[in-house]
């Protein structure tokens, strides 16, 4: 008998020895809560009723608790109760089959759920890392970022600053939060950036001993070593929620995501970013469909879209399934508005295991696709290495959303979606193997500050008042630009070359030196001239 089998009968033989499982507790409805929306600081933090006073998003009943008094009824059968949810109203227990039939007997009970066997909460992922690869790069990150432009979002000064984002994966073993000034992690707990943790797996604070997995997808993120490792929003905030068990596969563990979404909502969280992927199970009753692959269906694809209602920017990996028999996306990837990531290699192309689209529903999938071959990361003894996933390309785009929030705190989440696929680099033929493209910083900045532009060139302010001229490329080619000024006698008066690409559009033009008055602009790029009047009117 393997290692393997003999863990799986010692986990048999322990289901059979207690009898207990977990269900899940639907309740008709919320009456008599001591709960009101006309006090939502009971259950909503500051942050999170800002977040939704800022978007627009009105607190319902949704947003209240379950009735306490219910989960005490459900406990007095003698079942063990959990964690509840707001958003499916109802309560994680564990007991035996009787006491179920006892539970669903009770007057406020709409029906219960059977979600996973056995007493332990347990979980499992099917969007895994590959193995770690040691290795010794100088600025091992730098092409990762360089490749989505979050190099210039650094420059910009954009680093996370003051965002909160929630990662919810399966464990954080390593050094990690090891006190020692070699450690890449350490900023994050010295300035106090890991802001919550919890493990709904076992119901502890314990994160730190089970799966490496989370570090390595924190670490693209969180990390920082000067000089040989950057991560993408190193100066964000981070709350680390454990949801799932790499040992088994049930559905239990769609419902621990909702809870620590529902928590991340409460909190006021910015962005979630989630390696998880689900369609089959240990239990093929609980098993999905491919045709379930449409946003709508699946437990965890109905919360991911909950919480982008709620005002959270929801990044989720598209799954490793690209060599699989299952090939397609995996939930909560399929979730129309979530930012699905798809893999990508050094150059550029599809990494062979990323999952493909389209959603059940015919949308495009993935959205975007990030470095997911060979990324780097920090390895849980506290080395640089690489590994390989749509999980280490999801959170680059994390990162990205971050610094986006940062600087546009405004933005609606649906509004950083459509940032980040409109700078996608095949927005105008997506695929289902790449989504929408590599996005890029520098466009996405640009979409969020002057909108969707409809002119190839747009000029502004006109008239000019304070002798700068702004000259903005809907698609800048990095081409030789020539910009003229002529009076109305066709005296050119102004003349620059100059060259326009993402990172320096718009340029601005100095009119210091021209008098008052009506004028022609002439621009020229890439075979394309654009002829307007403008007016000087300091």
């Amino acid at each position: 008998m393997n290692r393997l089998q003999f863990i799986f009968l010692l986990l048999l033989v322990s289901f059979i020895a207690d009898g207990q499982d977990r269900y899940f507790v639907f309740f008709k409805d919320k009456t008599n809560s001591p709960f009101s929306i006309t006090d939502p600081s009971k259950f909503l933090s500051a942050k999170s009723m800002a977040r939704r006073a800022r978007l627009n998003i009105p607190i319902t009943s949704e947003d209240i608790p379950v009735n306490p008094n219910y989960v005490a009824q459900v406990k007095q059968t003698g079942a063990k109760t959990f964690y509840t949810s707001k958003w499916w109203n109802g309560v994680l227990v564990q007991t035996d089959n009787a006491t179920i039939t006892l539970i669903n007997s009770l007057s406020f009970v709409a029906k219960t759920e059977f979600v996973a066997l056995g007493s332990k909460l347990l979980g499992g992922r099917i969007s895994k890392a590959g193995e770690v690869t040691q290795t010794s790069t100088t600025e091992a990150s730098a092409f990762q970022l360089a490749q989505l432009g979050i190099d210039y979002m650094h420059t910009d000064g954009y680093k996370g600053e003051g965002v909160d984002i929630a990662q919810f994966d399966s464990g954080w073993r390593g050094g990690i939060n090891t006190v020692t000034s070699a450690n890449p992690f350490l900023p994050l707990f010295s300035e106090g950036r890991i802001k919550d943790v919890f493990n709904f797996v076992t119901n502890t604070t314990n994160i730190y001993n089970d799966d490496t997995h989370g570090t390595l997808v924190l670490s693209t993120m969180g990390a920082s070593m000067p000089g040989k490792f950057t991560g993408g929003a190193f100066k964000a905030n981070f709350y680390l929620y454990e949801t799932e068990d790499k040992l088994t596969e049930y559905r239990v563990e769609e419902y621990n995501w909702t809870f620590a979404a529902e928590r991340a909502d409460s909190i006021g969280i910015d962005v979630i970013n989630s390696s998880l992927g689900y369609n089959t199970f240990d239990d093929p009753a609980m098993d999905y469909q491919k045709a379930d692959m449409n946003g709508r269906t699946t437990v965890i694809s109905r919360a991911a879209k909950k919480a982008i209602d709620k005002g959270i920017v929801v990044v989720a990996s598209a799954g490793n399934e690209g060599g699989k028999f299952w090939q397609t996306i995996l939930a909560p990837a399929d979730v129309d508005g979530i930012l699905a990531v798809g893999a990508v290699t050094v150059d550029g192309t599809k990494s062979f295991f990323s999952s493909t689209g389209p959603s059940a529903d015919g949308r495009i999938k993935p959205d975007v696709v990030a470095l997911g071959s060979s990324t780097a990361v920090i390895a849980p003894d506290g080395s640089l290495g690489s590994s390989t996933g749509t999980s280490l390309a999801g959170p680059l785009i994390t990162c990205l959303a971050a610094g986006l929030i940062q600087q546009f705190p405004t933005a609606k989440p649906i509004e950083i979606y459509k940032a980040i696929i409109n700078s996608g680099s095949i927005y105008t033929n997506p695929t289902n193997q790449l989504g929408y493209g590599i996005p890029n910083y520098a466009k996405a900045k640009s979409y969020l500050k002057y909108g969707q532009l409809k002119d190839d060139i747009s000029i502004f302010p006109n008239p000019v008042t304070n002798s700068k001229l702004n000259i903005l490329i809907k698609e800048p080619l990095g081409q030789a630009v020539s910009i003229s000024i002529y009076d109305l006698y066709a005296k050119r008066l102004l003349q620059t070359n100059t060259t326009i690409n993402w990172n320096t559009n718009p340029i601005q033009i100095d009119l210091s030196s021209v008098p008052n008055g009506i004028y022609i602009l002439e621009i020229s790029e890439g075979g394309k001239n654009v002829i307007s009047k403008i007016i000087k009117a300091d």
